[in-house]
């Protein structure tokens, strides 16, 4: 059949399977949306506030469904305005398709009006990137870019078509999507290596990253840890791949994370990295990381191995299908002693903070007792982000969503908008500070504008949080650039922009506030009033190992001393 091609361009997001997708329209990506409107009762388009609101809700969506996101953009401004939200979703490993609409063919390399060279741009932050200057390659790139997207380590692409190729003919013939099937290609020789370091071991530890979660490994994780008889770690990225009450769980690991896992992983004999990319937030120094350990990593990356950390046995492959094979080979352990010293390092060392006064470690607790556990947090950057990996018991995976590689402030709201669209039925909260939702609050007209019923929890302090404890800590109180403490009132900007708005300044107010917006099924903010000085611990100090980890109490005991 002889289609356009924007015409194309939706027959082909049908043919993938997309149902929803986030964008802002404008000149040269006219004839996309034209073909959108008359296909609105198949694809829904949902109008964000701007292209950077549009991409993390793609994001959002993406991560919450294990589905491949999609948004759109048109030229110039409205392309840039994608890059911030693109390498989010390139360091997280978020399938994701940014379509955009470019110049004309003749028009390119002439500086016309609104014209970026956007493929350039992204270059170093997709997976792949195309630029589309003839219809006939229309199909057949956005087919490649959805499964390039989706395959192996997944990640962003994006298809930027000049405007006469939206405009332009030819003979559109429909195909089934290319089906992407996981696999392993590991040595047999790594396996054999990996299976005598866990045989011989006699304090394994197991370290869950972000590859967990989307390789849905969740269950043969929790296999191999019964297996062999060890206590898990997550990373930021790999919350809710192993369930966040098992009596085997220590809590994260890193710069925020807790003692006994800082503490476990740093005595470990054998750490075995699943799906997770030894990030510096997590090692601290890498000449102290793990040092008394043998290093198993399982990924599906072959440039993560040995990237950062160096390590004994490596196993490529699809984490879920190479854990089917080496839980298979594994003989039930018995540490019986090493699970008791991890078991008193958590009771030893247990996660605490102020509770006499109003704080945000409260309000994510009572927010879990409310939620049960089941609802997805989202979360945008800094001492608010840590609390909520801290505080939350995520027992499911794709329930936590953040920006962990890029440290993204602005895009938990945009996302949260995401993951409430791709699931509707879930109770989805945005944790916020102060900073980060004057990047993005603009989206809450998004999130009025469709009644979509999210809960943006804005963590207010008055400060730039995270950034004023490293000015307390480490630069003398010198606290240059950091105070917030202006005339904005967050409330009534969320009232104007169409939501519902709360103010909580005692902790008595934090349970029915939370139980209203949830009962509103509408689009609510709430606004905690918490200390400027509330500090995040644990912490490990940059460049140092995670051994060093110190907390409140630490720093009294120095103090005084």
């Amino acid at each position: 059949m002889q289609l356009n091609g924007s015409e194309i361009v939706v027959a082909c997001l049908k043919e993938q399977g997309v149902d929803t997708v986030f964008g802002y329209p404008g000149g040269t990506i006219l004839n996309v949306y034209d073909a959108l409107y008359k296909h609105s009762d198949e694809i829904r388009h949902v109008l964000t506030s701007h292209e950077q609101g549009a991409v993390h809700a793609a994001d959002g969506y993406a991560r919450a469904t294990g589905k491949v996101g999609v948004c759109l953009a048109t030229s110039g401004p409205g392309a840039t305005n994608l890059v911030t939200g693109i390498a989010t979703a390139y360091m997280d490993s978020v399938p994701l398709v940014a379509i955009t609409a470019n110049v004309a063919l003749p028009m390119l390399g002439k500086d016309t009006f609104q014209e970026v060279d956007i493929a350039g741009v992204t270059m170093p932050i997709t997976k792949h990137n195309y630029i589309v200057k003839k219809v006939e390659d229309l199909a057949l790139t956005i087919r490649k870019a959805f499964y390039i997207a989706k395959s192996g380590r997944p990640g962003p692409v994006l298809v930027d078509i000049t405007k006469d190729v939206t405009a332009a003919t030819c003979e559109y013939e429909p195909e089934i999507p290319r089906a992407y099937v996981p696999k392993t290609c590991y040595e047999e020789a790594e396996m054999d290596k990996a299976l005598e370091y866990i045989k011989n071991a006699k304090k394994p530890f197991i370290y869950v990253g972000g590859g967990t979660v989307i390789s849905g490994a969740s269950k043969e994780v929790a296999d191999l840890a019964d297996l062999i008889d060890a206590p898990v770690c997550d990373t930021l990225m790999g919350k809710g791949a192993f369930d966040g009450y098992s009596d085997r769980y220590t809590g994260m690991i890193g710069m925020h994370g807790t003692k006994a896992s800082n503490l476990g992983v740093s005595e470990c004999d054998l750490l075995i990295a699943l799906g997770a990319r030894f990030s510096d937030r997590v090692t601290g120094n890498p000449k102290r990381f793990a040092e008394n350990a043998k290093i198993i990593h399982i990924d599906i990356d072959t440039a993560e191995i040995n990237k950062n950390i160096r390590v004994n046995a490596s196993l490529i492959g699809d984490l879920k299908l190479v854990l089917q094979d080496l839980n298979a080979k594994l003989e039930k352990q018995d540490h019986s002693e090493w699970m008791a010293h991890v078991k008193e390092l958590k009771k030893k060392f247990p996660m605490k903070y102020e509770k006499d006064a109003l704080s945000c470690p409260y309000v994510i607790e009572e927010l879990d007792r409310i939620t049960k556990g089941e609802a997805i947090v989202t979360t945008d950057v800094g001492q608010h982000q840590m609390w909520a990996a801290q505080y939350y018991k995520y027992t499911q995976p794709r329930t936590f969503l953040s920006s962990g590689g890029l440290g993204t402030m602005g895009y938990g709201l945009g996302a949260c908008i995401g993951a409430q669209v791709g699931q509707p039925d879930k109770i989805c909260v945005n944790i916020a500070g102060d900073g980060c939702f004057r990047m993005n609050m603009n989206e809450l007209a998004t999130a009025s504008r469709y009644n979509i019923p999210i809960i943006e929890i804005v963590i207010n302090n008055h400060v730039l949080g995270m950034v004023r404890q490293w000015q307390t800590l480490f630069y003398g109180k010198r606290y240059s650039q950091t105070v917030l403490n202006d005339k904005v009132d967050f409330c009534k900007v969320a009232e104007g922009l169409g939501c519902e708005a709360i103010r909580v300044s005692t902790k008595e107010e934090v349970a029915p506030a939370i139980e209203k917006a949830i009962a509103l099924k509408a689009p609510v903010l709430i606004e905690v009033l918490i200390p400027e000085d509330d500090k995040v611990f644990p912490m490990v100090p940059a460049g140092a190992p995670i051994s060093e980890v110190f907390d409140g109490d630490d720093l009294k005991k120095k103090s005084q001393n």
